[in-house]
């Protein structure tokens, strides 16, 4: 009951004292007159909050959000659908919807004329600066009566969720020092001195379709011998990025690690759109850093998973250099183009970045002056600190181009496409990127 009567309004509580002394005094008074005005003023209150209460528990809300994921400065637009399934009127609805503040005021919608078995749609839109993982709603509607008596609270648990990915800026075609690594059996091979039809053809396997049987090869073998399946050749990127908390500065949306996780999208989604299939690699959990986004599975789903997982992306204080070995880990990791999207290093964690190229694997880095995110003027210091840990990557094969606040990373991109490290110098190329 406590519960029922807290829906009153200042108004409503107003008519209830006044009905209640009012009867009380034409009680005392013997006026019968005088208490059926102080009934009549007791009940329209009670009346319209019965009436509220009940109504209230027949409202109907859904939402959706289109297109549940859009990047940053995009819009994106909220359907609410609020439908009365009671036979009596409601009155009027305050309809308020909860969202992040990083996407803007709460919206707020009056809604009169409810009548018995009433559907309204409402929309609004969302415009975000700020990428992530966004839960809109729930939706809260306040009953209010025609006379002002009466407000309820209705809450909705339904929730709408919104992804924001990055910003992805277009990249000019550069040819990039690298290496088409592909599985299966096209792949370059050297061709045994048996002749190049040995180098086509192997061993049969139980369950080979008996129409590739290579019949010359198995005379000349003694074994049955089938044409080797043919399969594309594949090329591979691993884009690796530094979300150190102690390897960046600025904050919010003007901070290094936002332009270094906006370089990581471009560049993955221009080599996605190439044909590579791209892999990110940084320290957010296992889900991202070891997920290939092929774009043989569609270059859209390709694209789209690699930015949604660059749209939760953050910063770790716990993340260190020392862990990237691990996450570039796996069977296929020694293979393809590596680019590393780095912030602050010291001489030691340089050396150790240095020694992630491996054998034949093409190396460019991104390396951030993260001193031109701060008021502070960068330092002589900062500076040879910077350009000595690019000797280091340069002389361990890396391509290394610095990114200071405001650079273009278009223009930062085809710079780091024309240069050619004396240790990569002698790497084949991979073509377009």
């Amino acid at each position: 009951m406590g519960d029922a009567l807290s829906g009153l309004t200042r108004r409503g509580w107003t008519f209830v004292a006044i009905g209640v002394g009012t009867a009380l005094a034409a009680v005392l008074a013997g006026e019968r007159d005088l208490l059926r005005a102080g009934i009549l003023l007791l009940l329209v209150p009670l009346i319209s909050l019965v009436i509220a209460l009940r109504s209230r528990v027949r409202l109907k809300a859904s939402r959706r959000v289109e297109p549940a994921r859009i990047a940053v400065d995009e819009t994106a637009t909220v359907h609410l659908e609020i439908s009365n399934r009671a036979r009596i009127a409601t009155g009027v609805l305050l309809v308020e919807d909860s969202i992040p503040f990083t996407l803007g005021t709460r919206p707020r919608f009056v809604l009169d004329h409810v009548w018995s078995l009433f559907r309204r749609d409402v929309t609004y839109t969302v415009r975000p600066v700020v990428r992530g993982r966004y839960s809109i709603g729930p939706l809260t509607v306040r009953v209010t009566d025609p006379f002002g008596m009466v407000e309820i609270h209705r809450p909705f648990s339904e929730v709408g969720h919104l992804v924001v990915t990055p910003a992805v800026h277009r990249l000019p075609p550069v040819r990039l020092v690298g290496e088409w690594s592909g599985s299966g059996e096209s792949r370059p091979r050297a061709i045994a001195s048996a002749g190049e039809e040995d180098a086509t053809i192997r061993a049969y396997r139980t369950g080979d379709d008996m129409r590739r049987v290579h019949w010359r090869a198995t005379a000349h073998h003694g074994e049955l011998m089938v044409r080797r399946e043919e399969q594309p050749w594949q090329s591979r990127a691993t884009v690796l990025l530094d979300n150190r908390t102690a390897g960046h500065a600025g904050e919010g949306v003007d901070s290094s690690l936002e332009w270094a996780v906006t370089a990581a999208a471009s560049i993955g989604v221009h080599l996605s759109d190439r044909g590579y299939a791209v892999r990110l690699a940084t320290d957010h959990g296992a889900a991202v850093s070891t997920a290939w986004h092929d774009p043989a599975s569609g270059a859209g789903d390709a694209t789209a998973s690699l930015l949604e997982a660059l749209a939760v992306v953050a910063p770790k204080r716990e993340a260190s250099v020392g862990s990237w070995p691990d996450l570039l880990a796996g069977a296929n990791s020694a293979t393809g183009l590596l680019i590393a999207v780095i912030g602050r290093l010291d001489e030691q964690e340089a050396r150790l970045v240095a020694s992630l190229r491996h054998g034949s694997t093409a190396a460019l880095a991104v390396m951030l002056d993260t001193m031109s995110w701060t008021s502070m003027a960068a330092r002589e210091s900062e500076q040879a600190r910077l350009h000595n840990h690019a000797q280091i990557l340069n002389s361990a094969g890396w391509n290394v181009i610095t990114a200071r606040r405001g650079d273009h990373l278009a223009a930062l991109w085809e710079h780091l496409g024309l240069q050619r490290p004396s240790a990569a110098a002698s790497q084949p190329e991979a073509g377009v990127a």
